[in-house]
């Protein structure tokens, strides 16, 4: 089950805004929605999550580049909301590089639940290696608003965004879009 809302800073605090993500194909169109959803280019983060398997946070200040952090990357690659988020310099690949599994290519639906694929024999697969089952992107990307790395490092994908959300001051407002 897949969660994804909009979490704008305006001047009287924090709006949420359930957000539909079927029609995001790229990193630059999920920017552009957070960008839609806060005129005065104040702060917004798009905050997505996979029930206990991973979630990720998208910053958007304005008009500068999207900021990405991934509790899991391995997890996320089996995802499709996930494969928004992994891009190649987030991997830390060059753009286009082959040294990786085509997310393009991955079986979403035999894997969207968290759990990956197996071999015959019971290990898992080769490519499942390439990307990281671990954090990946920024994670100082709450560090202004009172999460630091090793907070957000620590966070369980059970329960993250709401204790991001709470240490923000938006739990409320998160809760009536869930």
């Amino acid at each position: 089950m897949y969660f994804a809302a909009l979490l704008a800073r305006t001047e009287d605090g924090w709006e949420a805004s359930d957000t539909e993500l079927d029609d995001v194909e790229t990193l630059s169109d999920l920017a552009d929605l957070a960008r839609e959803a806060s005129p005065e280019e104040d702060t917004v983060l798009v905050l997505i999550e996979q029930e206990d398997s991973w979630f990720g946070v998208v910053r958007v200040d304005g008009e500068e580049d999207p900021r990405i952090y991934v509790s899991d990357a391995a997890a996320a690659a089996r995802s499709a909301y996930g494969e928004l988020l992994l891009t190649d310099e987030l991997l830390g690949r060059a753009p286009g590089a082959d040294d990786g599994p085509d997310l393009d290519s991955l079986d979403l639906d035999g894997t969207e639940d968290g759990e990956s694929e197996e071999s015959e024999d019971g290990e898992e697969s080769p490519d499942d290696d390439a990307v990281p089952h671990s954090p990946v992107g920024d994670r100082e990307i709450l560090g202004d608003l009172g999460i630091g790395e090793k907070e957000l490092r620590a966070l369980d994908a059970d329960d993250a965004l709401g204790t991001i959300a709470e240490v923000l001051g938006a739990s409320e407002v998160l809760e009536t879009v869930r």
